[in-house]
């Protein structure tokens, strides 16, 4: 039986948000940014839903290699599981050093690197299409015979390592920082300094940076983020935005080869006529800027309520998605994506957000009519989708100005 060791996570991880969001209060550190948090978690959330229609296919990937390729028929003893844990962890090392060092795999990636705050709600923001690829680094374990589930259990808590180790608050771990992946080696990672760029891709243990040379010690104070911002807190184009990035750079190149390279060379890699490899650049400690767009106050609580929404709408097709018909299923995870659109296009102002709203909470209206739920569900649901439009209408009545105006 597969158990979604990740989901049933859910609730704790937010336990920890909650416990760092305190302690960052009490001590007055700025960690977090609302707008920041709720798109990092928006990311999370359509990572989840995303995932449903795809995670199956490819556990049976390797699942199918398992039982028709595998080499070795292994016990499931201790040590076997030990050694699959070192397996599994050397793997993750080689596909995340991949994913920053080929163009292709970091449009995926980028995703999880996108925010320029560094706190545990960063830890869930994670790309909606990474996992299609990912798993084919793991396939040696399935060649050489570890059993599928074993596989699943131990990369499912590789994962949940690495959710802890998302923050400021744990400075040092004293000589646990020679063995395993930490708070301050995983900063470095997320790090946009010219120094810390493509450095400790560990997943648990951070002996495999050592040995092959891409260990960074935490030095110089850390600016998070990536190299060119997204500048948007739109889940939807954060997973694309790369991608859109590459597709006009191989338009511009006449010559095939340099068209295939662009999606094949590192970040930072351009044709020889567009100017050759840009480094990253130096930062200016004192320009140096986090994308902030202004807007009204007001707005946060209409925000935070349609988020809440969205997060309990997804958690319930989270758990119950095997007992859904494929209509359904698409369509309250669509309901929800485009209510997480609306959340960040909020934040950021946008033109087109007073009309696309409108139509988002009819469409929900549509929904609870056409689909056969309980009345129950039906009536709640349309009673929040009620007040949404008059708490909505009251607020476009504001203009969404920003308090600067």
């Amino acid at each position: 039986m597969k158990v979604d060791y990740i989901a049933l996570s859910v609730p704790v991880f937010f336990i920890l948000i909650g416990i760092e969001l305190a302690y960052n209060f009490y001590n007055k550190l700025n960690y977090y940014r609302l707008n920041d948090s709720i798109a990092n978690l928006s990311q999370g959330i359509g990572q989840q839903l995303t995932g449903i229609f795809m995670k199956t296919v490819l556990f049976f990937g390797y699942k199918y290699i398992f039982e028709h390729w595998r080499l070795l028929d292994l016990p499931k003893s201790v040590w076997v599981w030990i050694i699959l844990f070192i397996g599994v962890d050397f793997f993750y090392y080689w596909f995340h050093r991949m994913s920053h060092q080929v163009n292709a795999l970091w449009a995926a990636h980028i995703v999880h690197h996108q925010s320029e705050e560094y706190n545990l709600t960063v830890a869930l923001r994670q790309s909606w299409f990474q996992g299609w690829f990912s798993w084919v680094f793991y396939l040696p374990l399935a060649f050489i015979g570890f059993d599928p589930v074993m596989f699943l259990t131990l990369s499912s808590f590789n994962t949940l390592y690495q959710f802890w180790i998302h923050t400021r608050a744990i400075k040092s771990m004293g000589f646990l920082e020679h063995i395993l992946n930490t708070p301050s080696h995983h900063r470095v990672h997320h790090g946009s300094n010219p120094k810390y760029i493509d450095k400790n891709h560990a997943g648990t243990l951070i002996i495999w940076d050592k040995l092959f040379g891409t260990f960074q010690k935490e030095e110089e104070p850390v600016y998070y983020g990536i190299t060119k911002p997204l500048a948007s807190w739109n889940p939807v184009w954060a997973n694309f935005h790369y991608w859109d990035d590459l597709l006009k750079t191989a338009r511009k190149s006449p010559n095939w080869r340099d068209k295939i390279n662009v999606f094949l060379k590192p970040p930072g890699w351009f044709p020889m006529h567009l100017g050759g490899f840009q480094k990253a650049p130096e930062i200016d400690a004192l320009q140096y800027q986090k994308y902030n767009p202004t807007y009204h106050n007001r707005i946060n609580g209409y925000v935070v309520v349609q988020f809440l929404i969205a997060l309990i709408a997804g958690s319930i097709i989270l758990f119950s998605y095997h007992q859904l018909a494929t209509i359904p299923l698409v369509s309250f995870t669509a309901f929800t994506i485009l209510t997480l659109i609306t959340c960040g296009a909020l934040f950021e102002q946008k033109k087109w957000q007073v009309k696309f709203e409108y139509v988002r909470l009819a469409a929900g209206f549509i929904l609870v009519v056409l689909l056969d739920f309980p009345v129950g569900y039906q009536v709640i649901f349309g009673g929040i989708l009620l007040i949404s439009v008059i708490w909505f209408y009251k607020l476009q009545k504001t203009n969404f100005q920003s308090d600067e105006d």
